[in-house]
């Protein structure tokens, strides 16, 4: 038996997990037509819809990959007991507390300097005599 093998055995509980939430299906659907549609927009000219279809697969990824693993971070596969979860993995009530006050004052900060950075960067770069 292949060490790879390994390591594409389905999780414990995944399939419990998927009769859990049937609705999840249409997430792997909606992801094949986003990527589907990427060479599309890029050949009608459709530069923003092209991003706007590879960020939803993006989502669409992160959301099966998290749908997959929820509640269980790492699974053991000698003792179920021994894995790592959402509940033994999180940190106090008083720190989440605090990090989200922190999060809430920070992100215009943050949101602002990228405004700001994709407005100064923005066009399209010009190759002139003193270009490399």
């Amino acid at each position: 038996m292949s060490p790879l093998c390994c390591l594409f055995r389905p999780l414990p509980h995944d399939r419990a997990r998927k009769e859990r939430y049937p609705w999840a299906i249409a997430v792997p659907v909606l992801n094949i037509l986003a990527i589907a549609n990427i060479p599309r927009a890029i050949y009608k000219g459709w530069p923003f819809y092209a991003f706007i279809s590879s960020a939803c697969s993006i989502v669409a990824f992160t959301f099966l990959f998290g749908l997959s693993l929820f509640r269980d971070l790492i699974a053991s596969r000698l003792d179920p007991e021994w894995s790592l979860n959402v509940y033994n993995a999180a940190s106090s009530e008083k720190t989440l507390g605090i990090m989200a006050v922190i999060a809430v004052l920070g992100m215009p900060f943050v949101l602002s300097y990228t405004v700001v950075v994709y407005w100064v960067f923005r066009g399209k770069v010009r190759l002139g005599r003193f270009s490399y």
